[in-house]
């Protein structure tokens, strides 16, 4: 998994896969999600991003293994 954002459009951009995108929908104004030709998640973008979701902080948070990892990165 991808977190890219783009600065200049504040744009989020989350991608699960590196499958071809067969379809966009649109979820709401600012939300739209990518799926592959069998329907599957490829990725979701998420416009005006920095109205609509923290970014300044990332926090990732693996639960269920023996040894879990965590990533946490904030904007200075």
């Amino acid at each position: 998994m991808k977190v890219k954002y783009f600065h200049d459009t504040a744009t989020a951009l989350i991608e699960f896969s590196t499958h071809a995108v067969a379809e966009t929908k649109e979820i709401n104004e600012n939300i739209y999600i990518d799926l592959d030709a069998t329907g599957n998640l490829v990725a979701i973008t998420i416009e005006h991003a920095d109205l609509h979701a923290n970014l300044p902080d990332l926090f990732y948070e693996q639960i269920g293994e023996s040894e879990s990892q965590s990533f946490l990165h904030e904007k200075t």
